[in-house]
């Protein structure tokens, strides 16, 4: 008996022993291993959120800017010419209109493209064919401008009087407007690029040729001193001295009211008197501009071709105006230039 309750004592003892014989560790070292578990796995959460969430990286290709194609006149090398009044234009012609004294020039010869100076021409032959100006005229597809692509707020099917087409073209230098007057022109758009070209040699514009009556083409092209010639000639006409210089102009397009304003801010300038004017711009010519005005008692016409900045033309008009305000007085009356009575001629 005594033997079984040794034994039994030494079971309990070895089994009270066993108790405190680690099996995967110490309690501690359980609990250390659990929290380090925790904390591993709240990491990976985290790590898997912030993956998941994060934004995507923006790659931005930077890209080049394509070089602004130089114009006619820059590529001729005519804006290397120096001048007394430091122009932008590369060509500058500036003339008495009552004695044909040239007062100040610049590469006057050169023929470059012109631009919608063009529709100064496109202006006179429809003012001279005396044509019905209440006649409406649609504009169709052949009217959309398929050389440079420019826009337009003449629609396709829009109907105008020919009267407010000439308004818009000559003051506004809508293209479509001008084009549309060319098309409808009796005989044809060819027949009246013909008389264009015809009326341009009647006037003595040796230099000048068209093959369009919106100066989106760069083909049509001129000189100072023939540009000279033409405004002195549409100056004598007064319905183009009137539209020309108009500030601002409403057409009714179906039951819209378009707004057009002049594309010459000097002709809203209460210290500017211009009689007629006309502006141009294609990446070939450059910023154009011609114009009739008085300045300091003088009647002059002023003729800027292949000016580069967007209001380098005016800016040079202005230069014009102060130096002749300061150098020039009225001269004495000699022979006018080409007149419009042999120009009519033939």
């Amino acid at each position: 008996m005594l033997k079984r309750g040794l034994m039994q004592l030494c079971v309990g003892g070895l089994v009270a022993a066993c108790m405190f014989l680690p099996q995967d560790g110490s309690a501690a070292q359980r609990k250390k291993t659990s929290a380090s578990q925790t904390v591993a796995k709240k990491s990976l959460a985290k790590k898997a959120t912030v993956k998941k969430t994060a934004r995507p990286k923006i790659i931005r290709k930077v890209v080049a800017a394509a070089p602004a194609r130089p114009s006619y006149g820059q590529l001729a090398g005519l804006h290397g010419m120096q001048d007394e009044l430091d122009l932008r234009s590369s060509v500058a012609l500036v003339v008495d209109q009552d004695t044909n004294e040239v007062l100040f020039s610049k590469n006057e010869s050169a023929v470059l493209p012109i631009a919608s100076i063009t529709k100064l021409m496109t202006g006179v032959l429809i003012s001279e064919a005396q044509l019905p100006m209440d006649e409406v005229i649609t504009i169709t597809q052949a009217d959309v401008d398929m050389e440079k692509g420019s826009s337009s707020r003449l629609r396709v099917g829009t109907e105008l009087s020919r009267g407010e087409l000439l308004h818009l073209a000559l003051m506004a230098s809508e293209n479509r407007a001008a084009h549309a007057l060319g098309r409808t022109f009796p005989g044809g758009l060819q027949l009246f690029v013909n008389q264009m070209n015809i009326k341009a040699k009647l006037m003595g514009m040796q230099d000048t040729r068209y093959v369009e009556p919106t100066g989106l083409s760069s083909k049509n092209q001129s000189s100072a001193k023939d540009l000279a010639t033409l405004v002195n000639y549409a100056h004598s006409d007064p319905v183009l001295r009137e539209l020309s210089t108009s500030t601002g102009y409403q057409v009714a397009v179906g039951n819209r009211t378009l707004q057009y304003n002049n594309t010459n801010r000097l002709v809203k300038n209460p210290s500017w008197d211009i009689g007629l004017q006309k502006t141009g711009y294609i990446t070939e010519a450059g910023q154009c501009l011609v114009m009739q005005a008085k300045v300091a008692g003088r009647k002059l016409i002023m003729v800027f071709l292949d000016s580069a900045g967007k209001l380098s033309r005016i800016g040079d008009a202005e230069r014009v105006r102060k130096w002749v305000e300061s150098n020039h007085t009225p001269a004495v009356r000699a022979a006018p230039l080409a007149s419009r009575e042999h120009a009519r001629r033939g």
